[in-house]
């Protein structure tokens, strides 16, 4: 079964199958590169077999303990959606690319920022904006999804023990 839907420019659709993709096609029927991810998989936007689409968060929750480790559950263009837990103090550090999402969705969670610190509980949310110098940390064991462009590295540039190796293997099934 295969999906076609046309880009922006309206100049080329883009062709993926549920079970595995083919690349793009020119609207003449033509091949074009495929973009892959760091991982070696389509880059995100490309349509994956996701069942019926529904993510069941505590489920995915459920099946890692590690902290500080965030984990593809889903992606929305060139989006990744990630659950993370978090304990204790994070390491200081800074996306120069790119704002940062932090959704709590159980426990209570302290951004610092170099000037003030930002406390979010559980169904709050705050945008790091990009660039901008800051540490997380959880007194308790907090759960939280980001939302952050596709190769978000956790710790930035500042890398550490704490730079998580990237993880997707939450996103299907």
């Amino acid at each position: 079964m295969t999906r076609r839907f046309a880009e922006a420019d309206g100049n080329r659709t883009r062709q993926a199958e549920l079970l595995g993709f083919t690349g793009f096609e020119d609207r003449e029927g033509h091949q074009a590169p495929v973009r892959l991810h760091p991982a070696g998989y389509p880059s995100p936007g490309i349509l994956t077999d996701m069942g019926n689409g529904v993510v069941d968060i505590d489920d995915k929750f459920s099946r890692f303990v590690e902290q500080w480790s965030p984990k593809v559950v889903a992606r929305l263009n060139d989006y990744e959606v990630k659950l993370v837990k978090m304990e204790g103090e994070f390491v200081w550090h800074a996306h120069d690319e790119t704002d940062e999402l932090f959704l709590v969705l159980d426990g209570e969670l302290t951004i610092e920022l170099r000037d003030e610190n930002v406390r979010l509980k559980r169904g709050q949310m705050y945008v790091v904006p990009r660039g901008v110098e800051h540490r997380p940390v959880a007194d308790g064991e907090v759960r939280a999804m980001l939302i952050e462009p596709t190769g978000v590295v956790n710790t930035g540039q500042a890398g550490g023990a704490l730079t998580a190796v990237y993880d997707d293997s939450l996103e299907q099934g």
